[in-house]
């Protein structure tokens, strides 16, 4: 029997950890812009310890893996001597305030254009068509000047932006220190996590922060060691959803001279998992805007989400959780950097201005 190519085999495997992913999303409200707006507006922080959970165990997992020498995480996009400090900035700026005009990130996005709102339709393919052209069109020059600010962390003695390298430049031997950071960083997410009684007895915030936390070293592995080839690897990454996004428009457009990969494939089983999901609880039912000022807010949500989700290399998942699986410091400066964003945003919707959200967030210390 002849063999699957390797490529296919890591996008079917890409697709059915996607189903896995949307439908724990869909069924679990997983939502990091909810995670915000709870907080901002009724104080209780559940689904942004689910959130913290996914981190956490997202973390351990791919640190195990790393450590022992299944996959080197090192040949991921986020642990490069090239620190784009900038465009983490400002692009988790943009992205965490553009979810925020369409009610969600880009991986709720698709989880709600799996069950059925049209309106996220829209979004993904508008925040599909400025993720490629950041990627590779007319916004990719703007891009490019951003990051010609980029530090070179090779000629300060670094191997790569791991939190570990910067120690390691600073003499603590690099296992100690990859050991040390990941028991401090994952084991202190889990008892931000599990102290709260609340949290504990919230059994569909636990499973949702449990098993997307877990998908994100599943993927790893199947990028890493099913999708090893010799003569043409599978390049190494987990779950993101906005430059995927923006490729899967281009499969869709351009489907007989293009190929599938795991991110393609995965943007795909979010949505098949979420609309399974939906269907089978009776939650599945179209929704569409209502006025024009609606439609608005999310194609110009959506521009900020593919812009900047682009510049800071992930979203609230990409960089969020699997860019802090790997310990980059870019990650931990893209993710507060989307975490003000979308704080900034919220404020903005209920104060109708941003010298008003700005005053609103600033006088509150």
């Amino acid at each position: 029997m002849e063999e699957l190519p390797v490529g296919l085999v890591v996008a079917t495997l890409g697709f059915g950890l996607g189903l896995v992913f949307g439908a724990t999303a869909q069924r679990t409200n997983f939502c990091t812009m909810g995670a915000l707006s709870d907080i901002v507006f009724m104080e209780d922080w559940n689904r942004f310890r689910a959130w913290m959970l996914a981190i956490a165990v997202a973390i351990l997992g791919s640190q195990m893996m790393y450590i022992s020498g299944v996959v080197d995480l090192g040949e991921s996009i986020y642990l490069t001597a090239n620190f784009g400090w900038a465009g983490a900035i400002i692009g988790g700026l943009m992205f965490g305030f553009g979810m925020t005009m369409t009610g969600g990130c880009g991986n709720k996005t698709l989880v709600r254009l799996g069950a059925g709102n049209l309106k996220s339709l829209v979004v993904a393919i508008i925040l599909g068509l400025f993720a490629y052209m950041t990627l590779r069109g007319l916004i990719g020059l703007a891009r490019l000047e951003i990051e010609a600010s980029n530090l070179n962390l090779a000629d300060r003695g670094m191997a790569g932006q791991g939190i570990p390298d910067i120690l390691a430049a600073l003499g603590l031997p690099l296992e100690t220190a990859r050991m040390v950071v990941t028991a401090l960083v994952g084991g202190g997410l889990l008892a931000f996590c599990f102290k709260d009684a609340e949290f504990r007895q919230s059994k569909q915030n636990v499973l949702a922060g449990l098993i997307i936390g877990a998908l994100v070293p599943a993927a790893w592995y199947v990028t890493g060691v099913i999708g090893f080839d010799d003569f043409d690897p599978t390049p190494l990454v987990s779950f993101t959803f906005v430059a995927p996004v923006g490729e899967s428009v281009q499969y869709l457009m351009t489907f007989t001279g293009s190929t599938i990969n795991f991110g393609i494939a995965a943007v795909g089983g979010v949505i098949t998992g979420s609309f399974l999901a939906a269907k089978a609880s009776g939650e599945f039912k179209i929704e569409a805007f209502t006025e024009s000022g609606d439609m608005l807010r999310h194609l110009i949500g959506a521009a900020l989400m593919g812009t900047g989700g682009v510049m800071a290399l992930g979203c609230t998942v990409g960089q969020g959780i699997t860019g802090m699986s790997t310990l980059a410091i870019g990650s931990v400066l893209a993710l507060g950097s989307i975490l003000f964003g979308g704080v900034l945003g919220l404020k903005y919707i209920e104060e109708g201005s941003l010298t008003g959200a700005c005053n609103a967030i600033f006088s509150r210390g």
